[in-house]
């Protein structure tokens, strides 16, 4: 697991052994899975306050690139 970005108590993760589409795991009072293909978008949330999953989208958007070029570096 690498952790991509740490922001407003946020967490970014790529699994280094996960898979195809590129998304993250995102972590604060709860986990969620955001999907990086076209516009972010939630897949899951697992104990995480819809104002929290709405702040984690909102970051996923702004560093989006990055998110990418990470899932690109490790998954090929």
């Amino acid at each position: 697991m690498v952790t991509i970005l740490k922001a407003d108590g946020f967490r970014f993760i790529i699994f280094t052994n996960d898979h195809e589409p590129a998304h993250v795991h995102v972590f604060r009072d709860g986990e969620a899975k955001i999907s990086l293909m076209g516009t972010p978008e939630l897949v899951w949330a697992l104990k995480m306050s819809k104002a929290n999953i709405a702040r984690a989208l909102r970051l996923t958007l702004a560093h989006q690139d990055l998110f990418l070029t990470r899932w690109r570096d490790i998954h090929g």
